[in-house]
């Protein structure tokens, strides 16, 4: 099969879709890659460890798309690469459908095959290639929230861990998932105060017993949602539906409550957000403060630190890539139940329960989906 990797168009996103390594491996299976001119770069890899694997360079995201039948990407595609998607195209990338309906609408329209990394699974229910990006930005959380919390970006002038006789800053991270327990370690690291509010008590009883103590595990209810996110300094919004958009837990009411100068990061903001006043924002920009509050909304935190990120990434997404590869992606997506759950779009129809749901559209079985391709 021919695979093809186009540069990251998002703004300010430095990751590529494989690293050299994994294109490799799909050479030596006898596929052929094509990789934009420059794709690699940002996440330290050039066009010429590309051709050393057996790569071929092309000049345009045109050509890429021209010459290949499977599109490996990071971030969802942008409207001018939905434009060069087509119905024998297969799309494999993050896609959060269901915070982006113009998205969902365009893909439709293409009849390509588009399946999402986010909701692919694996033998326990989990997500694979989703956590690999969720550890990144759950330990980004915290770096975010120690600069944001600085009077020089309008934060409350705390220092996360305190100093000796000084109290430490209050973290609040709702949610005890993959970002969650990563936030946590790396806040509890700092010497920080750290409260995990979740409504899964076997999610808190494991988070108890790894943490032995250092994090406060919390059984999440209205009332205590209220009373920590009031009574902290940062909140860290780390809450996950599976390929449905993320509820909004603490409103634009609740900020009133919360000490001026206190922060809001949202590792959601990919899923619609869980803070009501969530804008996505970039790391070229990546605050904004409402009613006193800084809020860090960076839809693709893993993007700052490209190199880690890539790695992680295309090691997670390897073993995917070549089954849709060397079986085809029809084959590949019968033979495997977790590959097939990642299905979202298909043929002009939606594949994805949780999508569909949310923008009140017809689902269709993946199965059958597959039928009219």
């Amino acid at each position: 099969m021919d695979a093809g990797v186009p540069s990251e168009i998002k703004a300010a996103e430095r990751r590529v879709g494989l690293t050299p390594a994994a294109a490799g491996e799909l050479v030596n299976h006898g596929h052929s890659v094509t990789i934009e001119t420059g794709a690699g770069v940002g996440a330290g890899f050039t066009d010429l460890n590309y051709r050393e694997v057996g790569a071929v360079i092309a000049d345009t995201a045109a050509d890429v798309f021209n010459h290949s039948e499977i599109i490996i990407k990071v971030k969802e595609p942008l409207p001018p690469e939905r434009a060069l998607l087509q119905p024998h195209h297969t799309l494999f990338a993050y896609l959060h459908l269901a915070a982006d309906r113009p998205q969902t609408d365009e893909l439709l329209a293409t009849g390509a095959t588009c399946i999402a990394y986010e909701t692919v699974t694996d033998d326990v229910g989990r997500l694979p290639l989703l956590a690999p990006m969720s550890a990144i930005a759950g330990r980004m959380s915290i770096q975010a929230a120690a600069h944001a919390l600085e009077a020089t970006h309008g934060g409350a002038g705390l220092l996360l861990g305190g100093v000796p006789g000084v109290r430490p800053s209050k973290i609040v991270i709702i949610g005890g998932g993959v970002v969650g327990e990563n936030a946590a370690e790396i806040a509890a690291g700092m010497g920080a105060e750290v409260t995990v509010l979740d409504r899964s008590s076997t999610v808190l009883d494991g988070l108890a017993k790894r943490f032995a103590g250092r994090v406060k595990t919390v059984f999440s209810t209205k009332a205590e949602l209220d009373a920590s996110v009031f009574d902290a300094d940062i909140v860290i919004g780390a809450v996950l539906v599976k390929g449905a958009k993320a509820p909004r837990l603490v409103t634009r009411e609740m900020l009133g409550q919360m000490r001026p100068g206190s922060v809001i990061v949202d590792v959601a903001v990919d899923q619609g957000g869980c803070f009501e006043t969530t804008t996505p924002t970039t790391h070229t920009n990546p605050v904004y403060v409402v009613d006193e509050i800084v809020h860090y909304c960076v839809a693709n935190m893993p993007g700052a630190v490209p190199r880690t990120s890539t790695h992680a990434l295309s090691n997670a997404t390897l073993p995917f890539t070549l089954a849709l590869a060397n079986q085809g992606t029809e084959a590949a997506l019968k033979a495997d139940p977790h590959l097939l759950n990642g299905l979202n779009v298909c043929a002009g129809h939606i594949t994805n329960q949780a999508v569909a749901n949310t923008f009140a559209l017809v689902h269709v079985d993946p199965l059958e989906a597959l039928k009219l391709r």
